[in-house]
This record gives C-alpha cells, structure tokens and sequence, in this order.
C-alpha cells in the first residue's frame, strides 16, 4: 500500500512540474506576443506589460554600442497607429525564472529585425528585462 501510495505521490508531483513548465511557456509566449502585437498595432500599454520597468534595448550603430532606455523605445510608439510590420517568436528556453529568446519582425520592402531578448519571472510575471537586435535588408527579390 505504501509503494501505491509513494507512487501515485510521485506521479502527482511530476504533473503538477509539467504543468508548471506549459504555464510558464504560455506565460513568456504571451509576454513576447504583447511585445509584437504592441509595437504592431500602436498598443504602448501591451509594450508596458511585457517590459520590466528598467528594461533597455542595445544594438551596433556605426561600430558602436547604442543603448536605448524602454521608456524611450515605449514613447515612440504612438496609440492606434498600426504598421506593416509582421513577427514571429523563432525559440523560447527558459529555467525557473530566467530565460532567453529569439524573435524575427519583417517590416516589408525595408527591414528584418533578429531580436534577442533576456526574460525574468518577477511576482509570477515574465518580464522582458534586456532586448539585443540586429537588422538585414528585406531582400531585392521579395519586394
């Protein structure tokens, strides 16, 4: 009776860290989609949700490091003006409360954005704390 019970124990717990993990990975999803569809569809407020307050985002310009604070980056984004640009998250991998990922914006016949983000679970959130981009052309042969 004991092996029954230590087994159906073992069992529930194994459940119960599965399910834990797809919550997680529902939640950092959802955190990176509020960030494309925010900057998408003029939506600042999805962009403050998916951001941690002190987020900054960093890339090369002319061979040197540009640091942009998120409350500038969020600034720019003006309520209700929708853009052409379409994102993808392309991979997630996480571990307890920290995690990384990739996502790509193609903005038609001018740019594709490559993003790298840092994510941090505060309070139960996934908060974007860093984003790295880069940028190529839009190719010549799909405009």
């Amino acid at each position: 009776m004991k092996a029954k019970i230590n087994v159906i124990l073992t069992i529930t717990f194994l459940a119960i860290q599965i399910a834990n993990a797809q919550t997680d990975l529902e939640l950092i999803t959802t955190t990176l989609n509020d960030y494309i569809e925010g900057t998408a569809n003029g939506e600042p407020d999805k962009l403050k949700k998916a951001f941690h307050k002190d987020f900054n985002l960093y890339t090369i310009t002319s061979d040197s490091l540009w640091i942009r604070s998120g409350r500038e980056y969020i600034s720019n984004v003006k309520k209700g003006e929708k853009n052409n640009r379409k994102g993808r998250i392309i991979s997630i991998d996480y571990e307890k409360d920290a995690g990384i990922a990739k996502a790509e914006i193609i903005i038609p016949n001018w740019r594709i954005y490559i993003d790298y983000f840092l994510l941090l679970k505060i309070k139960g959130e996934w908060k974007i704390v860093h984003k790295s981009y880069t940028w190529r052309e839009y190719p010549k042969s799909e405009k």
